[in-house]
């Protein structure tokens, strides 16, 4: 059964973000990942995960006992001060519900991706990190009802993987990666239901600038 996959965008909390937006290297390398063996990636994967776990712990607590929250640190789209999250929206989720309805592909996708280095795992997911939010920024939803909206999630992420992953495949040229790229596409194809403009707390736009930044990194990194 194909997993649900979240990207929500909740309501700004009334603070003002005074954070300067980081710079991006114009120039990428592409350095071999010292992930070699599946008992190194899961490892790699299952710390990438955890990490989302103690930061939703974190601003579980602090909406509790200071009635502030960390989605703040998300994108607000075509702001300056929303730039900053390009590089948090990812690790932030609006409820335990929404970081679960992720965490179990993310910690799979990034297992396959970094179980292979000739998918050049750090500058790949480095990519799909920023192209994906810097999308986000360009074309996400700036209000919902005259109030400033964030989007925050870790889909963008798993969309990109996705689409890397299947696209990687067709590239490659090497039968490892073509099975990886089937069942990536029998195991998450459902998920591009997502990517189609529709109302609602979903990002769709996470999802689409998600899924495009994977198709341009596979491209990218294997033609």
């Amino acid at each position: 059964m194909t997993p649900t996959l979240q990207y929500s965008t909740t309501p700004l909390p009334d603070f003002p973000l005074n954070l300067p937006p980081g710079s991006v290297s114009e120039h990428w390398t592409m350095p071999a990942s010292h992930f070699k063996t599946f008992k190194e990636a899961v490892q790699a994967s299952a710390l990438m995960v955890s990490i989302l776990f103690l930061i939703e712990v974190a601003d579980l607590v602090l909406q509790h006992s200071r009635h502030t929250s960390l989605a703040g640190f998300g994108i607000v789209p075509r702001t300056v001060p929303g730039l900053v999250g390009i590089a948090f929206s990812p690790l932030l989720h609006a409820s335990p519900g929404h970081l679960l309805a992720n965490a179990l592909p993310l910690f799979v996708l990034l297992i396959l991706l970094f179980w292979d280095r000739h998918y050049y795992p750090i500058v790949t997911l480095a990519s799909i990190w920023f192209f994906s939010g810097l999308g986000t920024w360009l074309i996400g939803r700036g209000s919902d009802g005259g109030r400033p909206v964030v989007h925050i999630g870790a889909s963008s992420i798993i969309f990109g993987l996705v689409t890397y992953l299947i696209v990687a495949g067709c590239v490659m040229r090497s039968w490892r990666s073509a099975i990886v790229a089937l069942f990536v596409l029998i195991g998450f194809g459902g998920i591009f239901y997502g990517v189609m403009p529709h109302a609602g707390p979903i990002s769709w736009e996470g999802h689409l600038s998600g899924a495009l930044a994977g198709v341009w990194a596979a491209k990218r990194n294997h033609e």
